[in-house]
């Protein structure tokens, strides 16, 4: 029994599990993981995550581990054409946090288990929901034996392949794309300190973002030809494309994605609601998703709080639906930009698109305001 029950223990549901938790509010987190997860995967924390996570007490932490990454400068021939900074963006905050995913877990998981020692329940799998209108009765399997639990309020936040929303059948929207990507971490070898880096080259746009530790994450753009591409590969093509060697010796992780969308037609269906990526997906170019599903739970806590408290919360649920829909499908507007500008082009095209990001950087307004919406304002 619980007041309320997260299905999922990754950093959306740790946060959510935290933000009610410090109101007295009995939560129990089911994640399916036994261990936690070690690869960096997501790195990028926006200064509206930080503002969110700051409610919980751990931005100061987390702002001690990352690396402040305060300005993005292009790159085109070895040539320095231009620089966004992000000291505008935020009073508080200005500049985007790199930090990878295992270590933002490990902070949030703290916070879960200073708060209570026994909200966070690892290696327990979810099998069966049953709302009958007044609680919600959800079945799981932990090692071999089954387990029931019942609370009246069950908050999803199981990622992409989402166990609840698929026991719902909650419909998705979705959008395939044809773009795909190998990234991977090395020793820093650039010179470029905090700064990340956009190397704007016909052959596609390189990515490169500064990591703790004195590490670099490149994203290279793949094409149809290379499904088995490796280390090796990865700092051939950064070499080739960029001039910069990077020895693949030091790789500390790997990995290649493919872009999609997907959007929950619904967020809310009865005593349940889907956050983050369990309700929408967009392209990890731009680093949005995880901080997409921070800002849903920012806004579900008070609904929840209200819900608990024993008030109408009908308007407000249908009122945060529609606003973090709406700002998913902005993320993923924004997402489809940022690819459409890192495909190859040659020639003339190449030209005009390196001199119209220039252009762009060199107008104050202009610089502003696209930083703004690069970091999710």
């Amino acid at each position: 029994m619980a007041d309320v029950l997260i299905v999922g223990g990754g950093p959306v549901g740790l946060f959510m599990a935290a933000l009610l938790l410090q109101h007295g509010v009995e939560v129990r987190v089911l994640e399916q993981r036994a261990t936690p997860e070690t690869h960096s995967r997501a790195i990028g924390i926006h200064p509206p995550a930080l503002a969110a996570l700051q409610q919980i007490g751990v931005a100061r932490a987390l702002v001690a581990e990352g690396v402040r990454i305060r300005r993005g400068i292009a790159v085109a021939g070895g040539r320095t054409l231009g620089e966004m900074s992000f000291a505008g963006v935020s009073e508080s905050f200005p500049y985007v946090l790199s930090l990878p995913q295992a270590r933002t877990e490990a902070v949030l998981a703290q916070r879960v288990r200073m708060l209570d020692a026994n909200a966070l329940l690892s290696g327990v799998r979810l099998t069966g929901l049953h709302d009958d209108g007044g609680r919600v009765t959800a079945e799981a399997d932990f090692r071999g034996g089954a387990l029931l639990y019942s609370a009246p309020l069950v908050i999803a936040a199981d990622g992409v392949r989402s166990t609840v929303r698929a026991l719902q059948g909650t419909a998705l929207r979705t959008k395939d794309y044809p773009d795909s990507y190998l990234m991977g971490d090395f020793a820093d070898s650039t010179g470029f300190g905090p700064d990340a880096a956009l190397f704007l080259e016909g052959a596609g746009i390189v990515e490169s973002f500064p990591l703790p530790g004195q590490l670099r994450r490149w994203v290279v753009r793949l094409d149809a030809e290379n499904p088995g591409a490796d280390a090796r590969w990865l700092a051939r093509h950064v070499r080739e494309r960029t001039g910069i060697d990077v020895d693949p010796g030091t790789n500390s992780m790997l990995s290649s994605f493919g872009v999609r969308s997907r959007l929950a037609r619904r967020m809310v269906a009865g005593r349940t609601v889907l956050i983050g990526d369990a309700a929408h997906e967009v392209s990890p170019i731009g680093g949005q998703g995880m901080n997409l599903g921070w800002l849903d739970a920012a806004a579900l806590a008070p609904v929840v709080l209200a819900a608990l408290a024993g008030r109408n919360v009908a308007a407000p649920l249908r009122t945060f639906e529609r606003t973090r829909l709406r700002a998913a499908v902005k993320a993923s507007r924004q997402s489809e930009i940022n690819m459409a500008l890192g495909r190859p082009l040659t020639g003339c095209l190449l030209a005009v698109r390196n001199r119209a990001i220039c252009a762009a950087a060199a107008v104050p307004a202009v610089n502003s305001l696209v930083a703004r919406r690069f970091t999710m304002h």
